[in-house]
């Protein structure tokens, strides 16, 4: 899947249809996963990434709330052998000062009951600490959808337009 995203992405821009800093990515939740392998393993073909309730860290998915029914699917990070896979597999770990980001906003939930919210903050912080451009949200409620109500709903899909407006507007558009 991460290699078939990039390829479509590539195709874009091979095509003329866009250019690497017109395109921004969106996902939540697997598709969050699916945001960070396009963070860090593809960065130059995107100006904006959004993740929404991202599961990240795929060494510790197992230990934070509904993840330790996915080892079947992604396998298990205390089985000696899956813990390289998985290592490779995960956004988290895979962060280097050493490569340009674009720009991220991670979006979660306190009160996800699926993707631990941690996997965002860690991803975040770590990014901060690495000096890349991030914007972090966290809403206290909504659970897995990110939002209780219609109010929160509309509240979280203008900090996503906002932001993707802001990174990938031809210049003089955005405004800023």
């Amino acid at each position: 899947a991460f290699e078939d995203f990039a390829a479509v992405a590539a195709d874009l821009v091979a095509r003329g249809i866009t250019t690497p800093a017109m395109l921004g990515a969106l996902g939540g939740s697997n598709g969050g996963l699916l945001m960070g392998a396009m963070l860090t393993r593809y960065p130059e073909l995107f100006g904006a990434i959004v993740a929404q309730v991202p599961l990240l860290d795929m060494l510790r998915f197992h230990k934070l709330l509904a993840g330790a029914s996915w080892t079947a699917e992604y396998g298990d990070p205390d089985v000696a052998a899956d813990r390289p896979h998985l290592r490779d597999l995960s956004p988290y770990h895979q962060l280097s000062a050493d490569r340009s980001c674009p720009p991220v906003l991670l979006m979660t939930s306190t009160r996800d009951d699926r993707v631990h919210p941690g996997h965002a903050r860690k991803a975040a912080a770590r990014l901060r600490a690495l000096g890349h451009p991030v914007l972090f949200h966290e809403n206290t409620g909504g659970g897995h959808a990110g939002a209780s109500d219609n109010e929160q709903a509309a509240h979280n899909r203008a900090l996503v337009h906002t932001f993707l407006w802001r990174h990938l507007a031809p210049a003089g558009e955005a405004g800023v």
